[in-house]
């Protein structure tokens, strides 16, 4: 069995420790005689089983500076090995104390398994430091988006009941508005954390994709246009085997987000099969991403601090989980005209096999 990292240390420096203490034992003898016989040979005694007195004091004398040298050893050996391991359980100690930051010491890598179980917590406690940060992180945003539409419901209901406002259709109007914003702020919520856990199921089916897109282009069409956009369609019809509802769910995030925040004119929407690959693109004539955000374009409540809009910033995280749960991904680029192109796609041949429904 191949001995590694600390154990074989371990075993190397007992291995160490026994060989000097033996040879020092047998050296020690050549040298004791050789000097007797050379200086005192008419006393050397004739050889018995007992030892003579000056034998046994070379005996206690090798025996003494052996078991120092072996207790210096391992006192340096041990120092070595506590120092990681101690420095684990004070981090432990710090870390159940709130301190998050608490990082071991892992500077000796010779030691091997000491080194690694150092270098594990530390993984570990950074791992840790990050998911409250972001959990603080989304419990802020998640506050702040909700703040919005239910200091406006709030204000408008309070108006109602004091008579500032008159209950006409026009208010009822804009309070529908708002829960209708506070209702789609929770299902994008509901499906990213789901995705994030594995648990966002979908009800898969085999269906013709350009008969959803072009019934969510008619709906989407008179918000767009108010934002001076239209949409081109270059759709390749085939069945695809998908959650039509989560698609079409993803599609409206990406419409959503154009009409936030690309320029006014032309939005593509392309689908086609490539390389067994279903893909549904949404393309914009600009301004694009910031270099900086792209790697952040998927991530929830990412946004550039002079975006245009008013979005949540969880759409584009919903068209990732969407993807995800499929077995695809998402895409960003950026066209040569400067404008942004986001592409989803799954595999295609799920549907060519007629795989098993979920």
């Amino acid at each position: 069995m191949k001995l590694v990292g600390l154990s074989r240390q371990i075993a190397h420096t007992m291995a160490v420790m026994a060989l000097g203490i033996t040879s020092l034992v047998v050296i020690a003898a050549y040298v004791f005689y050789y000097v007797w016989e050379t200086y005192w040979p008419e006393q050397i005694p004739a050889i018995g089983l007992i030892p003579t007195g000056p034998e046994w004091l070379l005996i206690l004398c090798s025996a003494t500076i052996g078991l120092t040298i072996a207790i210096i050893v391992a006192i340096n050996l041990s120092r070595r090995i506590l120092v990681p391991l101690n420095s684990v359980t004070d981090s432990i100690r710090k870390l159940a104390q709130g301190d998050l930051s608490a990082r071991a010491v892992a500077n000796d890598h010779s030691l091997g398994e000491a080194t690694q179980l150092a270098e594990d917590f530390n993984l570990l406690a950074s791992k840790l430091q990050r998911m409250t940060e972001e959990q603080a992180f989304w419990n802020a945003a998640i506050a702040h988006e909700l703040r919005t539409p239910v200091t406006i419901l709030r204000g408008r209901l309070q108006g109602l009941a004091e008579g500032v406002f008159l209950p006409d259709e026009k208010q009822f109007q804009s309070l529908l508005t708002q829960v209708e914003a506070l209702n789609r702020l929770i299902e994008d919520l509901r499906v990213v954390s789901l995705a994030e856990n594995g648990h966002l199921s979908l009800s898969r089916q085999e269906v013709d994709l350009t008969v959803e897109i072009r019934s969510l282009v008619d709906f989407m069409s008179a918000p767009l246009a108010e934002a001076g956009q239209h949409i081109v369609l270059d759709l390749q019809a085939t069945i695809v085997y998908c959650d039509p509802a989560r698609v079409r769910q993803a599609l409206l995030a990406l419409l959503e987000n154009a009409r936030e925040h690309a320029t006014p004119g032309k939005i593509l929407i392309q689908t086609y099969v490539k390389n067994e690959v279903y893909r549904l693109c949404v393309i914009d004539e600009g301004p694009g991403i910031p270099d900086a955000l792209v790697p952040h374009v998927f991530t929830a409540f990412r946004r550039a601090p002079d975006a245009r809009g008013s979005g949540t910033g969880l759409g584009l995280a919903v068209v990732a989980a969407i993807a995800r749960a499929h077995g695809g991904q998402s895409k960003y680029s950026t066209t040569s005209q400067g404008g942004s192109k986001i592409e989803i796609c799954w595999p295609y041949q799920i549907a060519k096999s007629g795989g098993t429904h979920a």
